[in-house]
C-alpha cells in the first residue's frame, strides 16, 4: 500500500534515497532508476503508468553528475559509447510508444527479466577472475553489429519499463572481460540520452492519450537532484575500488534486481489467479449447470415415486 507524502515530504524522502541508490550504482556503471520502481510506487505512491517516465526523468537529472566526472578524470566511453547511443535512441521511442499503446501490464515482462538478469547475475558474483599473477586474457570483443542489435533491444526495453538500459549492458559488457573504468561512462552515456528521448516521447504522447503518461515531474526532480550528488561521488571513488570488487558489486546489483521483478511478477500473477476463482465462483462453469439442471430432472420422477409410496401406505394404515 502506497504511502501518501507531499511534496515537501517526497523531496526528504526521494532525496537520500536517490543519493545512496546513486552512489552504490554509479561505480558498475549503472543509474539506479531500474531499483526505483517498487519505491516510487510503495513509498511516493507514484501512479503506475506515470513510474515509467518519471524513471526516465531521473535518469536525466542524475547522469550529468556522473558523466561530468568521467569526463575530467578522462573517461568518455570512446567509440562504444557511439554504437550503444546509436541503438538505444530509436528503441526507446519505439518502446515508449509500445508502452503506453499496447502493453499496460508488467508480469510477463517482469519474468523474461528476471530469468535473464538473475543467472548473470550470479556468473558475475560467484565466479572467480584470474588470480593477479597469471596474465591477463584478451577481452571477448562482442561485434559491432551484434552490440547495435544489442542496445536496440535494451532501449526499447528502457521505453517500455523507464530502466535506461546500463543495468543490462553493463553486466553484459563487463561479463565478456570489458573493463569497468571503460564501460562506465559508455553504459551511462546510452542512459542518458536514451531517457531525454523517452522523457521527451511520453511528454508528446500525454498530449493526447488520457491517464498519468507524463513524467511526476516534482519526484522525478527530487529523485533526479539526490541521484545527481549520489553519481558524482560515485563515479569518484571508482576509480579506487578494484575492478574485481566492481565485478562482484555488479553481480549483486543484477540479482537484487531479478529478483525484486521476479517477486513482482510473482504477486501480480497471484492477484490474476485469485480475481479468476472469485469469477469462477461467482458465474458456474456452463457444464455444472446443465449437470445441475439434468440432475434436478432426474430427482423429480424419484421424487414423485416416493411421494405416491407414502400415499400408499398411509391409505393402507
Amino acid at each position: 500500500m502506497a504511502l501518501c507524502w507531499g511534496a515537501g515530504w517526497t523531496a526528504i524522502v526521494a532525496l537520500p534515497a536517490a543519493y545512496l541508490i546513486a552512489l552504490v550504482a554509479t561505480p558498475a556503471g549503472i543509474s539506479g532508476a531500474v531499483l526505483l520502481p517498487p519505491f516510487q510506487a510503495g513509498v511516493l505512491g507514484t501512479p503506475s503508468l506515470a513510474i515509467t517516465p518519471t524513471n526516465l526523468l531521473y535518469n536525466v537529472v542524475a547522469t550529468p553528475g556522473a558523466l561530468y566526472r568521467y569526463w575530467r578524470q578522462g573517461q568518455t566511453g570512446g567509440r562504444p559509447a557511439l554504437v550503444l547511443i546509436a541503438g538505444t535512441l530509436p528503441g526507446v521511442i519505439a518502446g515508449s510508444v509500445i508502452r503506453v499503446e499496447l502493453l499496460p501490464g508488467e508480469d510477463v515482462f517482469d519474468i523474461v527479466v528476471a530469468v535473464v538478469l538473475i543467472p548473470l547475475g550470479c556468473w558475475l558474483a560467484l565466479t572467480r577472475p584470474p588470480a593477479a599473477d597469471m596474465p591477463a586474457r584478451p577481452a571477448r570483443v562482442i561485434p559491432v553489429p551484434v552490440l547495435l542489435v544489442l542496445a536496440v533491444v535494451v532501449g526499447c526495453v528502457g521505453g517500455i519499463y523507464g530502466i535506461g538500459g546500463g543495468a543490462i549492458l553493463a553486466p553484459v559488457l563487463i561479463g565478456s572481460g570489458q573493463r569497468a573504468s571503460v564501460v562506465a561512462p559508455a553504459a551511462l552515456a546510452s542512459t542518458f540520452v536514451t531517457s531525454v528521448a523517452g522523457v521527451t516521447t511520453f511528454t508528446l504522447l500525454s498530449l493526447y492519450h488520457p491517464g498519468a503518461v507524463a513524467p511526476d515531474w516534482p519526484t522525478g526532480l527530487a529523485l533526479g537532484a539526490g541521484g545527481l550528488a549520489g553519481g558524482y561521488t560515485g563515479a569518484r571513488i571508482q576509480s579506487r575500488m578494484p575492478d574485481v570488487l566492481i565485478r562482484r558489486l555488479v553481480g549483486i546489483l543484477v540479482i537484487a534486481i531479478g529478483a525484486g521483478y521476479l517477486w513482482s511478477a510473482g504477486i501480480l500473477c497471484g492477484y490474476r489467479l485469485a480475481a479468476l476463482r472469485q469469477r469462477r465462483d461467482a458465474f458456474p462453469a456452463p457444464g455444472r449447470v446443465i449437470s445441475g439442471q439434468v440432475g434436478k430432472l432426474i430427482d423429480q420422477p424419484r421424487r414423485g415415486q416416493d411421494l405416491e409410496q407414502a400415499l400408499h401406505f398411509a391409505a393402507a394404515e
